[in-house]
């Protein structure tokens, strides 16, 4: 028996409509939000960012914007997260999954839609089964929400070796962080390393990489250490990972100063070896200059115009034989 305006009227104000989905057993799903870009655009932009361009020139050139290109880049510590090789032809493409859903729309069958891609039956059937969007109740095959969930589907979280493994976890964190100490109290430093050279930036001697061992150091010496025991074996590649990467929680953020770079991210190589920009450029060299300012006949040209002196501070002098005191305003 249906409902009466009258009853319906007098329902409680701001009561909501109750769903089916309020009644199923199961919780709520969570919405996964928008699907992220194609695994073809992130390869791509991550090809650009070893090539050495910037990050906001990378996301530009992808087709991304330049938010969400420098999250990629420091959510992943600088490193590429997913395989820069394309793909083989055993998985469906999203090309093909495009024309999957083209000829889906027009009601073809599974054996046609197989025989017109080059695929087998099943597969088709599976990818139809699988990926297929949920829309009241009907499923509807769209090829961005099935290339999406195929992303998503293909991932294999596994757990980090220095997260399993304590003992492993505190071997490597006592030799970056240089805490190692003899039983007399005395620091263990990591083997001897060039002297620092950098003379514009003094303020880097006094980090804690001075007593610490860098990822290499550490790996080698597990072996040393460690002959017998294999699980006592990491790679510098696992450790420097371990530190870039947001989430892995192996490692202390901090201990980032302790590497030599002191940097809290991966620089690409090709972007850490580009000549910085001078200040000078090539339309300000003194080749260029004037004839009236090489002449220096006119205020302005002169090197000492605009020098202010403590005890002169209300002119400016040339000292220059040829040239006359000039009073400042």
């Amino acid at each position: 028996m249906g409902y009466s305006n009258k009853q319906m009227s007098q329902a409680p104000v701001g009561a909501r409509r109750q769903w089916a989905a309020d009644r199923a057993l199961r919780p709520p799903m969570r919405s996964p939000g928008r699907p992220e870009p194609s695994r073809a655009v992130q390869r791509d932009f991550w090809r650009r960012i070893a090539s050495g361009v910037t990050t906001v020139e990378a996301a530009e050139a992808v087709g991304v914007s330049w938010p969400v290109g420098c999250r990629w880049f420091r959510h992943a510590g600088g490193m590429p997260p997913i395989s820069l090789d394309e793909p083989t032809g055993r998985y469906l493409s999203f090309a093909e999954r495009e024309e999957i859903a083209l000829l889906r729309a027009q009601d073809v069958g599974v054996r046609e839609i197989a025989r017109r891609i080059g695929r087998d039956p099943g597969t088709i059937s599976r990818e139809l089964r699988r990926n297929a969007a949920t829309r009241g109740g009907k499923p509807v095959y769209r090829a961005l929400v099935a290339q999406w969930k195929a992303q998503q589907a293909a991932k294999r979280p596994k757990t980090a070796k220095l997260v399993g493994n304590d003992g492993l976890r505190k071997y490597v964190q006592e030799r970056l962080s240089g805490s190692v100490r003899r039983p007399d109290g005395t620091i263990v430093r990591g083997p001897e390393t060039p002297a620092w050279k950098g003379l514009n930036k003094p303020h880097r001697q006094d980090r804690p990489w001075a007593t610490a061992w860098s990822p290499e150091q550490i790996s080698h010496r597990l072996r040393i250490d460690f002959p017998d025991d294999e699980s006592m074996r990491i790679s510098h590649e696992a450790i420097y990972q371990s530190l870039f990467i947001e989430g892995r929680g192996a490692l202390k953020r901090e201990l980032v100063a302790c590497l030599r770079t002191g940097r809290a991210l991966r620089v690409p190589r090709a972007r850490s070896q580009n000549k910085p920009q001078g200040h000078v450029t090539e339309d300000v060299v003194l080749s260029e200059r004037p004839a009236e300012a090489a002449d220096r006949a006119v205020p302005g040209h002169w090197e000492g115009d605009l020098v202010r002196h403590e005890a002169l501070c209300n002119r400016a002098e040339v000292k220059d034989l040829r040239r006359c005191a000039v009073a400042a305003a």
